[in-house]
């Protein structure tokens, strides 16, 4: 066999061989000793090492879909006190509306257990439980009482009247004028009250009270429409507010209103710096500045203050009468 025949068959033996294995010849891989390219894919190719200052940098700006974390909200419980200490505060809250509400009344003992029986009455149809020591304004559309009484409801004791005003409530006999419904309803933070501006109709009546008094909004409800003599119903929006401090606040005690519950001045400010229903309020203005800027801001809100207001009537009528040609007079 010729030398040159032997060379040739030596080269392709190798040759096999490093295919075989897979693998790269040493000279190519000591080959590339050239910093420049050391990044490069063939270099990342033939050293198996991938350079860190050839990985471009992360993003400094986050995701444009990432969904921001809301802070938790934390509502604080409603007031809680124990049977004693309720009746000790429903003590100091009568003291008080004796000295500084208007017209107030404790009430003779028939008339104070009516309140009650008849509230208990209605807040058993709802099947609301009383769980915590707590004040429910409770008002009664008879045409003969037209008052409201804040009865301390407890959870395992006797509920005790404290005493309260004369109201008005919805009247007949005047066209767009509803019969203000019996039943429970509850100032809850679903609705947000306001205050009047004091402003006067053409009549120079301010119709829901001097400037910045209360308005407690209880919501759409369905009442009689006072002058029909049908029973038709429709839809009003349920307020608590005061009324013309000058020239219609004498008229409270008799059905006066459009369907609203009607209140003396002071005991709209005795309310309104109690929080005597603005229990769920109170909560509300821990986390939501509308709340906490309808409050007022020097507030000493009662530790029996409630969210629930009662209308019942104790007339020998489910209703009152309505005038049958009601409809027919022109508009006031």
């Amino acid at each position: 066999m010729s030398p040159a025949f032997r060379l040739s068959s030596s080269f392709r033996l190798l040759m096999m061989v490093t295919a075989l294995g897979g693998g790269v010849l040493p000279l190519t891989a000591c080959a590339q000793t050239d910093t420049a390219s050391k990044g490069s894919p063939q270099a990342v190719a033939a050293t198996g090492v991938i350079d860190d200052a050839s990985v471009p940098p992360a993003a400094i700006n986050p995701p444009t879909d990432t969904v921001p974390e809301i802070p938790p909200v934390n509502i604080p419980p409603l007031p809680v006190v124990t049977n004693a200490e309720a009746h000790k505060e429903a003590a100091r809250l009568e003291k008080m509306m004796v000295k500084t509400v208007k017209g107030f009344s404790t009430y003779k003992p028939e008339r104070r257990e009516a309140f009650v029986s008849l509230a208990k009455d209605e807040l058993s149809k709802t099947g609301l439980p009383i769980s915590r020591p707590q004040l429910i304004m409770v008002v009664d559309r008879n045409e003969k009482v037209q008052h409201l009484d804040f009865v301390l409801a407890l959870p395992d004791e006797p509920w005790v009247s404290i005493g309260g005003t004369p109201v008005s409530t919805g009247t007949t006999g005047r066209k767009y004028y509803y019969i203000t419904p019996v039943g429970v309803f509850q100032n809850t933070a679903d609705r947000l009250g306001y205050r009047a501006e004091g402003t006067k109709n053409k009549y120079g009546i301010r119709g829901i009270g001097a400037k910045g008094s209360r308005v407690w909004d209880m919501g759409w409800q369905t009442a009689m429409k006072g002058w029909l003599p049908k029973h038709e119903t429709g839809q009003i929006r349920l307020e608590i507010h005061a009324t013309d401090p000058q020239f219609l606040e004498w008229r409270l005690g008799h059905p006066a209103s459009e369907g609203c519950i009607r209140i003396p001045a002071t005991m709209n400010h005795f309310m309104d710096h109690y929080g005597l229903i603005d229990a769920l309020y109170e909560q509300a203005a821990s986390y939501d500045p509308r709340f906490s800027a309808l409050l007022p801001k020097d507030r000493e809100q009662t530790p029996i203050a409630g969210d629930l207001v009662i209308v019942v009537d104790s007339g020998p009528l489910t209703e009152p009468k309505i005038d049958p040609i009601a409809d027919k007079r022109p508009l006031p």
